[in-house]
């Protein structure tokens, strides 16, 4: 299991942003720098990370920026149990691991894991469905109390 965030480095965000149309804007800039170090967050986790930056930013112009990042494929999102949008800094295939107490995310890298459930379901039909991606979310809880 791991928690590193391996997403696009600065340099590899600002061409992402041009890719998509999208401008370098400060609020961008400073919302991925937090998010790179989160890996996963509601907006109201990098509003509380950012603090008091010099960039005031609102919890609704940080979820705007969020949304519209997974929107582009730049991020991914998740819905968790408690109706909050998480987003992921990182928008490859990867398994994650839900802590349904305290609404948190893991990364787990087992792409031979990955893999095996990818071929399983390239091969299934659903009448009227293509698969067209596999997401793995393993839910689990604390053994311990904080």
């Amino acid at each position: 299991m791991t928690n590193q965030h391996t997403c696009c480095g600065m340099q590899e965000f600002r061409r992402a942003l041009k890719a998509h149309g999208l401008k370098a804007t400060s609020q961008r800039i400073t919302v991925h720098e937090a998010m790179m170090n989160l890996g996963h967050a509601c907006a109201d986790d990098v509003c509380r990370y950012l603090g008091d930056c010099k960039d005031r930013i609102t919890v609704a112009s940080v979820y705007n920026i969020l949304a519209g990042l997974a929107e582009c494929g730049i991020y991914r999102s998740r819905l968790s149990s408690n109706n909050k949008m998480y987003f992921d800094v990182d928008p490859a295939p990867h398994i994650h691991l839900y802590d349904k107490v305290n609404h948190s995310y893991m990364d787990v890298t087992d792409d031979e894991f990955l893999s095996e459930i990818r071929e399983h379901f390239r091969h299934r039909r659903f009448k009227g469905y293509k698969v067209s991606d596999v997401e793995v979310q393993i839910v689990c809880h604390p053994t311990r109390r904080k």
